[in-house]
């Protein structure tokens, strides 16, 4: 099992979002997310998104906010925990990032990108400004197989 982060940076209605092209054997591999990356031993999910930024984009976040957990399940992966976040206020250059390139994309546009199926489901609960949820993405392949959702109110 795995602990990750995920962030959906905003600025001027667009996210950064992270072209994942430069790593070998990468399960998102020509995918196009956020940002975030694996928990380190005792780091809470706040500290392990405060750095997975930092270190993939250069920039210290300001403002987040805890939108939701993502259960991914596949058939070919590990399972995975997301902890899921946007972040409105950031400080900082943006630099090169070793797993990809760093893009400004404007919302509207972002589900012509090759996302992975489930993502398009959770950014539109984003969009949708949807109180912190819980949803569980099951993978057979790259095909998602099974997906529900609880909103907390």
């Amino acid at each position: 099992m795995k602990l990750t982060t995920l962030c959906y940076i905003e600025q001027d209605d667009k996210y950064l979002m992270l072209h994942r092209v430069k790593k070998e054997n990468d399960l998102n591999h020509d995918k196009w997310i956020g940002v975030g990356g694996k928990f380190e031993t005792d780091e809470t999910p706040e500290e392990c998104l405060l750095r997975e930024v930092k270190e993939e984009t250069g920039l210290t976040l300001l403002q987040y906010q805890a939108r939701g957990i993502l259960t991914f399940i596949s058939n070919e992966w590990e399972t995975e925990y997301i902890h899921l976040y946007t972040a409105t206020e950031f400080e900082g250059e943006l630099t090169d990032c070793d797993e990809g390139e760093l893009v400004w994309v404007p919302k509207n546009e972002i589900e012509k990108l090759h996302l992975w199926e489930g993502d398009k489901r959770f950014l539109r609960l984003l969009s949708e400004d949807t109180n912190y949820f819980s949803m569980k993405l099951r993978y057979e392949g790259e095909k998602l197989a099974e997906w529900k959702v609880k909103i907390y109110e």
